[in-house]
């Protein structure tokens, strides 16, 4: 018993002693922004000379359709201009050449092209990518939702399947917090933050990058620092993806899909507490959205709004294997 007590006042005093050196918000994004922002101009400087590309489009309608593209420059997106609004507005992922890709990731070479929507008949994965995005989407509403006067160290997001629930995102408040229990307006308030992000319609910009890359945008965080590491241990090709929403960089195991106005009903549901660890009391908000193409009768969303208010615990939780970065010819390489 003793000894429990004496674990949890040192968990507690370095909690507290990394909160006091840890810089603003503000101050740590901007330095994550400057990281990204150097290695994708590194990237896109690996293609000074424009050379064209073959894209041949498969789709409803679609099948036939050859796009001239610029390689290291075009992206999905890029493409789907070529066709008509409805691609612009809908696609929210693409194939190409029968790997996953997020809309925004350059075309590197000829290939053969799907785009993407809600309303697949097998939309499996485009489901999973949205429920990626929206946890990233409420872990950034969540790092500056306490401005400075609390830290928040964002920690890892749960692959969880759409059957969940929920989708959920693992913080550590600050220790001053611990005995803080949310209110159902400070729930809402949370929805109002993240809503807010949808409103402006940010895109998810991806960047495969070596390691030494992420753990330098990361270099504030020691718990995304290990989780830079493991990611990149997994990965074939020993590299990690990050994305970036605004002015949020975040590391993810998988495809976002294009940008945050592509969720519509959204609201945060919970934050549980899990217990305490290494960075202090372990917390795990979640959430309930539907995609833009999708909506629910309100009596349909209470229901829903219920089950996602239950913690999802690990062993409802399904392995996910992170999904690889896209291949890139040539690989990055650190500077």
């Amino acid at each position: 018993m003793a000894t429990r007590a004496v674990c949890q006042f040192l968990q507690r005093r370095y909690a507290s002693a990394a909160a006091a050196v840890r810089p603003p918000v503000a101050e740590v994004r901007s330095q994550r922004n400057a990281v990204f922002s150097r290695e994708q101009a590194r990237q896109r400087a690996l293609y000074p000379r424009i050379e064209k590309i073959e894209v041949s489009v498969q789709g409803p309608g679609l099948d036939g359709t050859l796009l001239i593209m610029n390689r290291g420059v075009s992206t999905p997106l890029s493409c789907a201009r070529h066709l008509t609004d409805y691609h612009v507005t809908n696609s929210a992922l693409a194939l190409v050449d029968g790997e996953i890709w997020p809309l925004h990731q350059p075309l590197t070479r000829s290939c053969s092209l799907t785009l993407l929507t809600f309303k697949e008949n097998d939309p499996t994965l485009v489901n999973q990518a949205y429920w990626r995005s929206c946890a990233a989407l409420l872990g950034q509403m969540l790092e500056t939702a306490f401005k400075d006067d609390f830290t928040v160290e964002l920690l890892s997001v749960p692959e969880v399947p759409v059957t969940s629930g929920a989708f959920c995102c693992d913080v550590a408040l600050d220790p001053q917090l611990d005995s803080w229990t949310p209110s159902e307006e400070t729930l809402r308030s949370m929805t109002r933050g993240a809503q807010q992000l949808i409103h402006q319609d940010l895109a998810w910009e991806p960047l495969e990058v070596v390691p030494s890359v992420a753990l330098e945008a990361f270099s504030h965080s020691r718990y995304k620092q290990e989780e830079v590491e493991q990611k990149a241990a997994q990965s074939t090709k020993g590299t990690v993806m990050l994305y970036r929403c605004g002015d949020h960089v975040l590391l993810s195991g998988g495809p976002l899909v294009a940008r945050t106005g592509l969720c519509s009903q959204y609201e945060v549901t919970a934050l549980h507490n899990l217990g305490r660890g290494p960075s202090g009391l372990h917390r795990r908000a979640q959430g309930l959205s539907l995609p833009l193409q999708l909506q629910a009768h309100h009596t349909v969303w209470r229901k829903l709004r219920q089950r996602a208010e239950k913690l999802v615990e690990e062993s409802r939780c399904e392995e996910v294997t992170p999904s690889s970065a896209p291949d890139s010819t040539p690989p990055p390489t650190g500077q």
